[in-house]
């Protein structure tokens, strides 16, 4: 059963003149801060320039007529959730050695307070700064409030599709904690950008994906090597959850990551960790030791 409103994509992605929805253009999105201070989003034109939304990213809006200056780029969504899916490429499955498939998602989420934006620095925690890992992954933001919906209706829900970093403490994942809320969840281990190519500007089902380590390539796939599709995975999770507007969806990473390296390569003080998707663009954060400062 599909609970969730499908009058087409049109419904949460349109802007509305006289009672009658359009569909969103093709485009990349961009949330920003502008030259007054002010956070919004805005339909980019030029690197540094976008026409500003007025209105509801997930409801009605449209566009306003004059470009405004980007001054800063940000997180394109602030999400009240963050579903990630663990071991969802055939090529990150064989590296560590997995005999078999897994047969249904891996599910596990990451805090909100671990998001953050393009250019942003990545923090290795003073906690557990020694084994901090990258992972290259394909973000889906939902655009509607969505359960219950199947696989032949899933993309109908999508708002569109960004760049994203599962930055990971493998020590706290692998051997201190032995489940993964910490691992994957300290601040700055959410990057996400550096826009939202909008859901009828990308193919989920092919599209290269690389992470550039001090732009040496160390992720180098396609997404279709996913195991599950983002049909599948969106109706998945939509039957085990309620998936509310700017949910984001981490759709898992390729082989190469850090820890599968002979020897282990990890991030370090002063890197450049860059996630880059065909179609979407470049998400590129630099890497800092963590102070600790004691209240």
């Amino acid at each position: 059963m599909v609970s969730c409103n499908r009058d087409l994509r049109t419904a949460f992605l349109g802007l509305r003149h006289g009672g009658a929805v359009g569909t969103l253009k093709a485009m990349h999105l961009v949330r920003f801060m502008n030259s007054t201070g002010r956070i919004g989003w805005g339909r980019l034109v030029e690197p540094s320039k976008a026409l500003p939304l007025q209105g509801d990213l997930f409801g009605d809006h449209e566009f306003g007529e004059r470009p405004v200056d980007v001054v800063k780029r940000l997180a394109p969504v602030d999400p009240p959730n963050v579903f990630a899916i663990g071991l969802n490429y055939r090529g990150h499955a064989e590296e560590q050695g997995l005999k078999s498939l897994p047969e249904r998602p891996l599910i596990f989420l990451k805090a909100t307070t671990s998001v953050t934006g393009p250019g942003a620095p990545i923090m290795l925690p003073a906690e557990a700064p020694d084994e901090v890992d990258f992972e290259a992954e394909l973000a889906v933001i939902i655009g509607r409030r969505c359960r219950d919906v199947s696989e032949a209706h899933a993309l109908e829900f999508v708002l569109g599709y960004t760049c994203a970093n599962d930055v990971s403490a493998r020590d706290c994942q692998k051997r201190l904690d032995k489940q993964w809320a910490r691992a994957k969840s300290f601040d700055t281990f959410c990057p996400l950008g550096p826009v939202i190519a909008t859901a009828d500007s990308f193919n989920p089902g092919s599209a290269r994906i690389q992470a550039l380590l001090n732009g040496d390539a160390m992720q180098d796939s396609n997404i279709s090597d996913m195991i599950f599709s983002v049909p599948q995975l969106v109706s998945y999770l939509s039957r085990q959850f309620t998936l509310l507007p700017g949910t984001a969806i981490l759709t898992g990473t390729p082989a190469g990551v850090g820890f599968t390296r002979n020897p282990p390569r990890h991030l370090r003080d002063g890197d450049s960790i860059t996630i880059e998707i065909e179609g979407i663009g470049r998400l590129t954060n630099p890497v800092v030791q963590e102070t600790a400062e004691w209240l």
